[in-house]
């Protein structure tokens, strides 16, 4: 199979990269010009550079068989305005994707986000990949119109996608301001680690998981055309952010102390995530 993937240098898109080419897919990836690749390069893997708002020449899609959408602007925190996430998450998004249906491309697995439900986080033990869209700041509320867009996108069309909102992945590449790349840091340092309260409910799914979900869900033959097609990734097994600190610390050994509390939570901070899994819309 051919794919065309955006994100590729990221954190999800390079771990996906290497099961795509485990399984024996040939890849073509977008890379912005100054993204350097965490792949070694090979002949099933081609580089195109570029960004989701570039006027591309059809040649680039020639042959593919699935578009897979993971990259995202601002996906962490500090995100940046609702204006520019507007920009590149849903119109320039939609530039790129209306190339590849030009040049034939009926396939898309689209990367989203459980941050998307926001508030609904808290009206569900398990959140179904039906409940409604409530985001709270800016980067989750772009990602909610891009697959509100997206539904109406697939009908028009009468293409095949897949929606797959992404939980609370972790693992190795991470960016280092996050959670487990700093904690872990701090372990290996010695030091303390100041946090919230950890009293935040979440799903933590390592990345490796994530990439393993994308690579099985480029099948299509039973994705029904013009009906995007939505579903959750994640464990559906809830875990406060205090439980999976103090596990890391311990497998890690770290000599330092956890400091709970220390630091506030983030403003509009939704205190449960939890998804329904095995359910798709």
């Amino acid at each position: 199979m051919k794919i065309f993937l955006t994100g590729g240098t990221g954190f999800i898109g390079s771990h996906f990269i290497r099961q795509a080419l485990d399984a024996g897919h040939e890849l073509v990836c977008l890379k912005r010009k100054e993204s350097k690749t965490k792949i070694i390069l090979s002949k099933q893997t081609t580089w195109v550079e570029g960004d989701l708002a570039t006027n591309f020449d059809s040649s680039v899609f020639q042959g593919v068989d699935v578009f897979v959408h993971f990259a995202a602007h601002s996906a962490n925190t500090p995100y940046d305005t609702l204006e520019n996430c507007i920009y590149w998450n849903v119109n320039a998004s939609l530039k790129i994707l209306n190339q590849a249906l030009q040049a034939g491309i009926k396939n898309y697995l689209i990367a989203g986000s459980c941050f998307e439900y926001g508030r609904s986080g808290e009206s569900y033990d398990y959140i179904p990949p039906d409940a409604p869209l409530e985001p709270t700041m800016t980067y989750p509320t772009s990602k909610a119109m891009l697959s509100t867009m997206l539904n109406g996108w697939t009908a028009i069309n009468d293409i095949k996608l897949k929606y797959l909102r992404i939980f609370q992945v972790y693992g190795e590449g991470e960016a280092e301001t996050r959670l487990y790349p700093s904690m872990k840091k701090a372990a290996f340092e010695g030091k303390d680690f100041p946090m919230t309260k950890g009293e935040q409910i979440r799903d933590f799914i390592n990345v490796e998981d994530v990439a393993e979900k994308f690579t099985k869900e480029l099948n299509f033959e039973n994705i029904i055309s013009g009906f995007a097609h939505f579903c959750n990734v994640g464990t559906g097994k809830p875990q406060s952010l205090k439980e999976f600190a103090e596990y890391w610390w311990g497998k890690w050994d770290a000599r330092g102390d956890l400091l709970f509390g220390e630091i506030p939570y983030r403003e509009n901070e939704v205190m449960r995530f939890v998804p329904l899994i095995g359910k798709n819309t």
